[in-house]
């Protein structure tokens, strides 16, 4: 049995300072412990406002939002609470490397405050170069670098836990990587605004899709998703909320029910999964992926090239 806590996020103002963000989060941390969390899980960008809304003619305008170290001196005080606390958490955050580089990247803390696990998220989403006839901008291709360290899994909290972030959600191969390794529980934060410039039919959906592509990641893989928003209305960007705990059913056993800070918790058996992975989704026994190759390989049959797929999948 493992408790854990998506613990949800309102919105963080662009003048709100780093030390005020890392409150909060310790906050939702000691909730957790008085909830009996072994584990709580924080959104995407969780220290900062969603800073690829706006561009800078200079990518290093944006410097002052990452991390360069993480552990930091603001960030040090999160850790030693999970240690004290004996609750884990994984945290999303901007991460600038000493080599220049720039990912949007989650790390997953254990229980004693060591850091066990890094993921950069791998499907990013939006534009790259300056659109100012949108309401707002979405320029995460900007700041941001795509990953290629794909999707790992890890052995923590007495099972074997993925993490994802926000876009890599909607994308299949992302679960069934993880699932391959025989993930338990996949951690996955988000910001998504409500508004979809390419497409505004999309707007009244985006809580439908939000909870289908997760639910169907737990489902056909068998493992549980807790799926974390920064949500509410920041700098004037309305962004979705409804963060969900959902079991390898495919089945929400907890959801949010506000915009703001706030935490779920859930008692998620971790030997759920072996009723989905032992059965319907037996991957050793049904699964055929010589199948799949040979009809992508037959004459006739092309793949969407790179270099049209533009910024078509863009909401985050």
């Amino acid at each position: 049995m493992l408790t854990v806590g998506a613990a949800q996020l309102g919105p963080i103002a662009k003048d709100e300072s780093r030390a005020a963000v890392v409150e909060r989060l310790r906050d939702l941390l000691r909730q957790g412990g008085t909830a009996g969390c072994d584990l709580v899980v924080f959104p995407e960008l969780a220290l900062t406002t969603f800073f690829p809304r706006w561009f800078t003619e200079d990518i290093a305008g944006h410097d002052h939002y990452y991390e360069t170290a993480m552990p930091g001196p603001e960030t040090q005080a999160l850790f030693d609470d999970a240690k004290e606390l004996g609750v884990g958490f994984a945290l999303g955050y901007a991460e600038l490397t000493p080599e220049g580089e720039r990912f949007n990247t989650t790390i997953l803390v254990e229980r004693d405050g060591s850091i066990v696990g890094r993921f950069r998220k791998v499907h990013i989403p939006g534009h790259e170069d300056d659109e100012p006839w949108r309401p707002f901008q979405h320029l995460e291709r900007r700041y941001f670098q795509e990953s290629d360290e794909g999707f790992p899994v890890w052995r923590a909290f007495d099972g074997i836990v993925g993490m994802a972030t926000c876009n890599d959600r909607r994308w299949p191969e992302t679960y069934r990587e993880m699932g391959l390794q025989g993930v338990e529980m996949v951690l996955i934060g988000y910001n998504t605004p409500i508004h979809y410039a390419p497409d505004p039919g999309q707007n009244a959906l985006q809580g439908f899709h939000n909870h289908l592509c997760m639910q169907a990641g737990a489902y056909q893989n068998g493992t549980w998703v807790v799926g974390v928003a920064k949500g509410g209305t920041e700098e004037g960007v309305e962004s979705l909320a409804q963060s969900a705990i959902i079991a390898p059913s495919g089945q929400i056993v907890a959801q949010a029910v506000t915009t703001g800070d706030e935490l779920i918790v859930a008692k998620c058996n971790l030997d759920w999964c072996a009723h989905y992975k032992d059965t319907l989704f037996d991957f050793a026994r049904y699964r055929r992926p010589e199948v799949y190759q040979r009809i992508t390989n037959q004459k006739g049959v092309e793949l969407p090239p790179v270099a049209d797929r533009g910024s078509a999948a863009e909401s985050g």
